[in-house]
């Protein structure tokens, strides 16, 4: 029976894998959970999965989760901080990692445990967005094995020649295209987005995620993201990576070969799907999710991206394609940038104004390592910080 440790247990990604792995308790169980802090949400999960470490980030909500996992009689051992979060993702009694914290704060978790070489499922898109380089040498050195969670990722990779890792562009493989839904506001003119509310961007028409996700979505900025991710995985070079904007979110995501072929993957828009495949892999396992009726669906429709209205996914492009630092500042000041957003400190259409300012103000260079990379964020996000309080 396999260890799963799922980093971020409580979110969207988090409860979906739980779902997957409680209908395969004969193959699967659960080594360690970690979470920001949802007291209730961490506490009714140590009672169904009986972990046998739970890390809450934040100290106060591990002191109540401590108190309440010791009145319900249950053995988890409780942990507190960014240290423990480590020590869950490097948990002896795990063989798989589900590494699905959102943001910046999830890199060192997941660096670690791909550092133990185990088989990461990548959720967590700001690892290789900050930590490519670094990351994918750490993944050959010590021979973890990598699979990608996001549905696009996920979708690419089965797309890919038999026996594919990630890691290397495949002989054949002529080029990559990304599926996007266009979020909530595809089609809306520039001018109304000024007054779109946290509620309006949080509204996903197809995916049921969290806020900060949801709100890149409807930026487009979580498509930048993936480009850059996909660049990393794949061993692609910018040009070789399309985004397409795929309104009904059934194909997930097409491979082309150089013989004109393209390959898709299909489905529901299902967490579960990528997840089961990540947990199997290489072979399959039901997840739960309805077969999907091709013929109840009608109709698939595709365009281009609209970069001028939303011009997060040209900032995320350029940043690839400027390497060494780019991408740390990016992630740092969209970071930021999305918080002020939803606490009411910023407008939708100043999100994509932070990041372009914070990425022509500070000053990037080459990260040869993790202290490096979390050094820039830290001096980026001080420097969006910075940006805000002038705009107050």
């Amino acid at each position: 029976m396999i260890g799963v440790a799922v980093l971020g247990s409580t979110g969207s990604v988090g409860v979906n894998t739980l779902d997957v792995i409680v209908r395969h308790r004969d193959r699967f169980r659960v080594s360690a959970l970690t979470a920001h802090r949802d007291v209730d949400g961490m506490l009714k999960q140590c009672r169904a999965y009986e972990p046998a470490l739970a890390v809450m980030a934040d100290e106060k909500a591990a002191g109540k989760l401590r108190r309440r996992v010791k009145d319900a009689g249950l053995k988890t051992e409780v942990r507190a901080g960014a240290a423990a979060l480590v020590e869950a993702a490097e948990h002896p009694d795990s063989g798989y990692v589900m590494a699905a914290i959102v943001g910046a704060a999830g890199l060192p978790a997941t660096l670690a445990a791909v550092r133990k070489g185990k088989r990461v499922l990548l959720a967590n898109k700001e690892a290789l967005v900050m930590a490519g380089s670094l990351f994918m040498r750490a993944l050959r050195d010590h021979g973890a094995e990598l699979l990608p969670i996001d549905s696009e990722h996920n979708a690419v990779f089965q797309c890919m020649p038999a026996g594919y890792r990630a890691g290397a562009w495949p002989k054949g493989v002529r080029r990559i295209l990304l599926t996007a839904s266009g979020g909530p506001f595809r089609g809306w003119p520039a001018e109304r987005l000024a007054r779109v509310t946290p509620e309006e961007a949080c509204a996903h028409p197809n995916w049921n995620m969290g806020r900060k996700i949801s709100v890149d979505s409807a930026t487009l900025m979580n498509k930048g993201l993936e480009v850059i991710e996909a660049c990393w995985l794949f061993d692609a070079a910018p040009e070789r990576v399309e985004v397409v904007v795929h309104p009904q979110s059934i194909i997930h995501s097409m491979v082309e070969y150089e013989d004109g072929s393209v390959l898709a993957q299909l489905s529901n828009p299902d967490m579960r799907t990528p997840i089961a495949h990540g947990l199997a892999w290489p072979e399959r396992l039901s997840a739960g999710v309805a077969s999907l009726d091709v013929l109840a669906r009608g109709k698939l429709d595709f365009e281009p991206p609209d970069l001028a209205t939303f011009p997060c996914l040209k900032l995320a492009i350029q940043a690839m394609r400027a390497g060494e630092g780019a991408p740390v500042v990016l992630n740092a000041a969209n970071e930021v940038a999305v918080a002020a957003f939803l606490s009411g400190r910023l407008p939708f259409t100043g999100i994509a104004e932070l990041v372009g300012a914070m990425l022509d103000a500070v000053p990037q260079g080459r990260c040869a390592g993790l202290e490096e990379v979390l050094a820039l964020d830290r001096r980026a996000r001080a420097a969006a910080e910075s940006y805000l309080t002038a705009l107050a």
